[in-house]
């Protein structure tokens, strides 16, 4: 206990539970009993020759339990972490006279708790601490709320004193890495003079730490490895740790190789690679995800790819993958996505069993010192939110380094905990190798300019110090330097990207043809009966039990099949055919607007049940996660997991539409160009309600028109359907495609408990998605046709059937992209040539559909009016009353245009 916690105490009451405790150790709290059996046990140096208590000798000992604590707490900021500046030699908060100790105590021998031994000089408890936790590893773990966390820590690192004890062939093997790492830069700067690489040099430390993870995997059960970093250093991870052939590398310089798929490519810095690696016969899958400029945006989406695999293995899943970023210093920071992705950590729905976050501090941001990019001590602060140690480590001491990749993997495996691994370095060059650091930090790379690099000062160590020949050191680089060179021109073998595995069966080709999603009226309701059986003793809240007997009796009888009972089928008729099912975002277990209820809850004990985990077929899955309240973080998770699960439907549902652009990083980056940059497909469906009903600017738009932008290509599928069969169709042909796109739904709002906005089982029972339906009519006769999509049609019906207007007909596009060009084509040809066309929406002019739509009505040479709100600056406006005004209008300009 800390002396200053003592000192606030009663002295009354303290000298009470002493008695108590000498009565009855039994009979006070377990922490007082350790705490009173060690003051006893030092009764022997705090007691005079004739067994009076002395008061000083007593605070002395109290000094030094206190200096044990301190030193773990605080040791680090004596820790010699940094190359770049001097070692601190002392600090005030660590000073003996801080504990009521001085020099003359350093042979006196005291009783000890949570130490090596039970009795110890004050010299050696000091030389342990400061040896421990004051030299090139300063380690942060006090703030762990788990005293079996801190004492399983203390255990490992006060007996070592985090001094690694190395073989000579380990220690050679870190000079092999530390070569590979820096010698290959300075090849591609030789060879390749001038080009972007984003050179590792200052960092060259983090080659053999990631080499020791992928080492320790065997002993740590893993046997998947997924790596999420930036740009720093990627090319020399690839050539060293994924084992990308130089001369596949050098290709990419020379730009002498295809991407090796149809498409647009990426920097050869942003791709991605894979390898098996063979570790005395245990096989290592280790992957390093593609990823975009933008920092720390891959982070999620390693994560959702490393859960995806657990739980495909099964119990022992998040034992055998284990996720590894690689984070910069000002960007770890800096970027919010990063503590969404650490809250994730032990979440039941999002964590992957413990990531190791390897932190490569350059001690600069682009042009930007630390004192300008963060307001805390260290860049890994934000990680203490864990409750999870934080090692950092001097970027010119390997050994010490790989001792705490160690401690990281052991501590993984035993707690299923996040590891911080903070190795402090810099960077030699400037943020590319085109810019001059020295410009604006020119003190800083004088002393870098000075420095010779970390291979060198290891191999003059090994020479020195660990007595290995300068033969046997000059061999090692030697072959180091040939491998580079005769690799320089050899041409490298093509390699298939992509599509292979899990994904060897989906097809790399977008395909138009329509899918058969029907299902037979028998299986439905089968399918609905098993879903209304409750188990025996649940009582759901009342409403919610009629809810679903209402959905039950609607199949049975055929008709008034609401919105949250199709989606409900469509996802029980796909798990019953093997195909699993993954929906998360906030409050999606119930649905933002009450519709879903795909988990209910009993009304008594609160104990959950998923009805459609009962009509699971073949090993497949049915989740539903109410998510972290994170659109950045969670829309990434669910891509990375749906690009390792082609055969699950794999959903995130925004709040409202909205709200998605909170993860437009992901959209841009990932989900709309991931196939074209990296030929990696992903069958991700986005769930963006969408609808205007008076709500105001943030609860009204999806922004449809942004998603249009992003379309080319057949890059992915947007789609408005507008009844709850359309629904069904549309999530079951997902999964039947022979392909995998992206697929962007504009749910609805209103229309899920709308009068109108119902199916019949004969509708499920026969045909599929209809990417365009035109509402019953004659066309060729019609004065007008009206185009629309989503919820305005309803209120266009209406009035069309309100002021008796048989002379219009309405086509809703169901599918914006790919828009089903032939249908809207053969709806013009079928027009009269008096017939007038317009597309009517609810959103402003310069949003929604409308401009992508008149760019193909244009090229379809189809003359067609607008008719909507006027171009704002805001999506809606906040008044239910100017809503209406607005809506009214909108309504009464689609049915009073007036002939030619």
């Amino acid at each position: 206990m800390d002396e200053s916690f003592l000192a606030a105490l009663p002295g009354e009451w303290l000298d009470a539970l002493y008695r108590q405790w000498q009565r009855s150790a039994d009979s006070v709290p377990e922490e007082w009993r350790h705490f009173f059996s060690g003051f006893e046990l030092g009764l022997d140096s705090t007691s005079g020759g004739d067994g009076e208590f002395d008061e000083q000798a007593a605070l002395k000992l109290s000094g030094v339990q206190s200096l044990l604590y301190r030193y773990r707490s605080l040791g680090h900021l004596l820790a010699c972490t940094d190359p770049l500046s001097p070692c601190q030699l002392s600090h005030p908060l660590l000073e003996l006279s801080t504990f009521g100790l001085d020099e003359n105590d350093l042979d006196t021998s005291f009783a000890c708790r949570r130490f090596l031994k039970p009795r110890a000089s004050l010299r050696e408890v000091l030389e342990t601490m400061r040896e421990t936790y004051c030299r090139e590893i300063g380690v942060e773990f006090m703030h762990i709320q788990e005293p079996d966390e801190r004492q399983w820590l203390i255990d490992r690192m006060e007996p070592c004193r985090n001094r690694p004890d190395f073989s000579a062939a380990e220690k050679l093997h870190i000079l092999e890495k530390l070569h590979q790492a820096a010698l290959f830069e300075l090849f591609l700067h030789r060879r390749f003079v001038g080009q972007k690489r984003f050179s590792l040099e200052g960092g060259e430390i983090l080659i053999p730490v990631l080499d020791r993870i992928i080492r320790r995997c065997p002993d740590a059960g893993v046997s998947d490895v997924v790596m999420g970093m930036s740009h720093r250093g990627r090319l020399n991870v690839l050539a060293h740790i994924l084992r990308k052939p130089y001369e596949a590398l050098f290709a990419e310089f020379k730009e002498s190789v295809s991407p090796g798929f149809l498409g647009d490519g990426d920097v050869k810095y942003h791709k991605g690679h894979s390898c098996d690696v063979d570790l005395d016969g245990h096989q290592v899958h280790v992957t390093v995800a593609a990823n975009p400029s933008h920092l720390e945006a891959v982070n999620a989406m390693v994560e959702g790819k490393c859960r995806a695999r657990q739980d495909r293995y099964g119990a022992d899943g998040p034992g055998r993958v284990l996720p590894v970023l690689i984070h910069g210093d000002a960007a770890f920071a800096g970027q919010g996505s990063v503590m969404e992705v650490l809250n994730m950590s032990q979440l039941a729905g999002y964590g992957a069993g413990g990531t190791i976050h390897v932190v490569l501090n350059n001690q600069i941001g682009f042009t930007t010192l630390p004192k300008d990019s963060r307001s805390t001590c260290y860049a890994t602060d934000v990680a203490k939110m864990l409750s999870c140690p934080i090692f950092h480590v001097q970027g010119e001491a390997p050994e010490s380094a790989l001792h705490a990749v160690d401690l990281a993997m052991e501590y993984r495996r035993t707690f299923r905990r996040d590891v911080v691994i903070e190795l402090i370095c810099y960077r030699r060059h400037g943020h590319n190798e085109g810019d001059e650091p020295a410009f604006t930090q020119p003190i800083m790379y004088q002393q870098i300019a000075a420095r010779p690099p970390v291979n060198r000062i290891y191999a003059t160590v090994l020479a020195e110090e660990a007595g290995i020949s300068p033969d046997t050191l000059e061999l090692l680089e030697r072959r180091v330097n040939e491998a580079l060179e005769s690799s320089f021109k050899k041409i490298p073998e093509e390699r298939t990207i992509g599509f292979s595995d899990r994904w060897s069966t989906i097809s790399t080709v977008y395909n138009a043809e329509p899918v058969e999603t029907a299902v037979p009226a028998e299986k439905l309701v089968t399918i609905a009966r098993r879903l209304a059986a409750l188990p025996s003793g649940f009582i759901p809240h009342a409403k919610i039990g009629v809810l679903i007997q209402k959905r039950f009796e609607a199949v049975l009888k055929g008709e008034g099949i609401d919105w949250g009972n199709a989606e409900t089928l469509a996802y029980a008729t796909l798990l019953d055919q093997g195909y699993s099912v993954r929906i998360s975002g906030q409050d999606s277990q119930r649905g933002t607007f009450n519709h879903r209820h795909c988990v209910v809850f009993d009304s008594h004990d609160e104990q959950s049940y998923t009805p459609l985990e009962t009509v699971v077929r073949d090993g497949a899955g049915f989740q539903a996660w109410n998510s972290l309240l994170s659109e950045f973080g969670v829309l990434a998770f669910e891509y990375g997991y749906s690009l390792e699960t082609p055969h699950c439907l794999t959903i995130w549902e925004a709040q409202f539409g909205d709200f998605a652009n909170g993860a437009q990083v992901v959209i841009d980056q990932f989900i709309a160009s991931g196939e074209s940059k990296w030929n990696r497909a992903s069958g991700l469906v986005m769930f963006l309600p969408h609808g205007y009903e008076g709500q105001g600017a943030e609860h009204s738009s999806a922004r449809i028109e942004r998603y249009l932008q992003l379309c080319a290509s057949e890059n992915m599928v947007v789609a408005f359907p507008s009844t709850p069969v359309q629904m069904f169709h549309l999530l079951r042909r997902q999964m039947l495609l022979s392909f995998r796109k992206p697929l962007v739904v504009f749910t609805p709002k209103s229309l899920l408990r709308y009068p109108s906005c119902s199916s019949t089982v004969a509708e499920f029972c026969a045909g599929t998605f209809q990417t365009c339906i035109v509402s019953p009519g004659d066309l060729y006769a019609a004065r007008q046709v009206l185009f629309c999509s989503g919820k305005i049609y309803y209120e266009l019906e209406e009035e069309r059937l309100g002021r008796g207007r048989s002379d219009t007909v309405i086509v809703r596009i169901e599918q914006l992209y790919p828009l089903d060009r032939a249908a809207v084509q053969s709806v013009i040809d079928l027009c009269g040539a008096g017939c007038r066309l317009y597309w009517v929406q609810e959103e402003p002019e310069n949003m929604g559909a409308w401009h992508y739509m008149e760019r193909h009505f244009r090229e379809l040479s189809a003359s067609v009016g607008y008719i909507g709100r006027p171009a704002d600056a805001c999506p809606a406006v906040g008044s239910h009353h100017i809503h209406a005004e607005q809506q009214a209008e909108i309504l009464n300009r689609a049915f009073s245009q007036q002939d030619a």
